[in-house]
């Protein structure tokens, strides 16, 4: 019996999907694909002329600051400069900022292509990046990732979550979108993240480990979940008892639970750095915040013009194979300038609305969302995304990937907002700041925020303590 069914479903065309699979490479694996498309394809050929290094002394740019209608359009292949205009329409903390940088003309260290290495939030939130979530499933998997404690567990209740919800996010979610939140995160990354006690922590490890006999799997889910005191205490008589099972699938299932991992979120501890190509440079020139794609560090590819004409006039009769290889070359070098062009409009986005932080640093970091910036460039939200995604830019405070100037709005007293990430810098000061005799407790922590018009809760200031690995005032207190 024949059954017609009507649906619909989205086809990327051959350049889209490319276009798309080159934005979200990061620089090492863009330049990996452009050489061996390089290597493959004869109708390509690299670009011979090199690239002055942004990171050394460059000519003064003749491009208009951007945004600035009365001037020309800036030129192709010319420096764009991005003007940081006064403070933007966000009412942002008031409190005072540190001394703003240096002047202009400072040399780039390159040692500071060396980037900090990744933490479990960051790796979480950009894996996160990858679902297509709605805004309020987003927000919750995002919450659950903050919440997280040093080994990787989600010790704090979901109704502790609600209250540090903001009071326009209607209605309150129920038990059941928290759930499908958390077990969205238990997927990301590492195995065994985000559970709430131990026997789920090694289950989920279990339940995602490949190669292991169905039924040594079974018995090992039956011991961490009912009987977990009993292998602690190392009861083998007792757990045959319990789970009938033979001496020797006893053993092997013990085995495979101890080579579990209970503290899953420490093995991003002590990470070996994380050497990265930068995707741009920002720097101050005249007063002035410039971006400069780094070119010079990736291959270039452009269409072999002399083999491209002599195809089109050979005359031969099955030309489908070359054809087509010619078309994948005009594509790639199409989808090649529209990644540079996209990263360096998204970055400019990013240093247009995060001035301060060039100026100020950490604490200045203002809320941003993907959304604005896609609204900025009349993107959609997923380009801005890959486009953000292991990209890196140097700054003249470090190297940093786009994603870190994202960050979450939280109100102040005054009806203004701040960032999560400027709060924690605060936090940070505070405390680098703090008689060592006497240091401040989360409540005061709290009260001194409160002081300079941010209110937060007692366990609000908790967490950010703890994200930013900083012991509790008992701990830090000088003997």
């Amino acid at each position: 019996m024949q059954e017609l069914r009507l649906r619909q479903q989205m086809t990327l065309a051959p350049r889209l999907q490319q276009s798309v699979k080159l934005l979200q490479m990061s620089a090492l694996e863009f330049t990996t694909a452009v050489e061996l498309a390089l290597a493959s394809n004869p109708f390509l050929e690299e670009v011979e002329e090199q690239v002055p290094d942004p990171a050394q002394d460059a000519p003064e740019p003749t491009a208009p600051p951007v945004g600035d209608p009365s001037e020309p359009e800036t030129p192709a292949g010319e420096t764009t400069q991005v003007t940081l205009e006064p403070a933007a329409t966000t009412p942002e903390y008031a409190g005072d900022y540190p001394v703003p940088s240096r002047g202009d003309g400072e040399d780039h260290d390159l040692s500071q292509w060396a980037s900090a290495p990744v933490s479990m939030r960051e790796k979480l939130s950009l894996e996160l990046g990858n679902y297509r979530l709605g805004p309020r499933d987003r927000l919750l998997a995002e919450f659950i990732i903050d919440a997280l404690d040093e080994d990787g567990y989600l010790r704090t209740p979901t109704a502790s979550l609600c209250n540090a919800l903001s009071a326009d996010f209607t209605p309150p979610p129920d038990d059941s979108e928290w759930l499908a939140a958390l077990r969205l995160v238990q997927q990301l990354d590492v195995p065994g993240l985000a559970a709430r006690d131990l026997p789920e922590c090694l289950a989920l490890q279990l339940e995602a480990a490949p190669g292991i006999d169905a039924s040594l799997r079974r018995l090992a889910l039956d011991i961490v979940r009912g009987q977990i005191d009993r292998l602690a205490k190392n009861d083998v008589a007792g757990l045959r008892r319990a789970l009938n099972c033979s001496d020797d699938a006893l053993r092997e299932a013990c085995a495979l639970i101890r080579n579990l991992d209970p503290k899953p979120g420490r093995r991003y501890d002590g990470q070996a750095p994380v050497y990265v190509v930068p995707d741009v440079f920002v720097d101050k020139w005249r007063s002035r915040w410039r971006v400069v794609p780094n070119r010079s560090a990736m291959p270039q590819a452009r269409l072999h013009q002399v083999y491209a004409d002599l195809f089109r006039r050979a005359r031969l009769d099955d030309r489908s194979p070359m054809a087509q290889e010619l078309q994948e070359a005009r594509w790639l070098v199409r989808n090649v300038e529209q990644r540079y062009t996209t990263i360096q409009r998204v970055a400019e986005a990013i240093v247009k609305r995060q001035q301060t932080f060039f100026e100020y640093g950490e604490v200045a970091l203002r809320p941003l969302m993907l959304k604005e910036v896609a609204d900025d460039l009349d993107m959609h939200e997923s380009t801005v995304s890959r486009a953000t995604v292991s990209k890196y830019m140097v700054t003249p405070r470090g190297v940093f990937e786009f994603r870190h100037f994202f960050s979450r709005e939280l109100a102040t007293d005054s009806g203004g907002t701040c960032s999560a990430a400027a709060v924690r810098a605060l936090i940070k000061e505070l405390i680098e700041a703090e008689d060592p005799a006497m240091p401040l407790s989360d409540v005061a922590l709290a009260q001194q925020l409160a002081a300079n018009g941010i209110v937060l809760a007692r366990r609000t200031v908790s967490k950010y303590r703890g994200q930013l690995r900083l012991p509790p005032a008992e701990l830090r207190r000088a003997h």
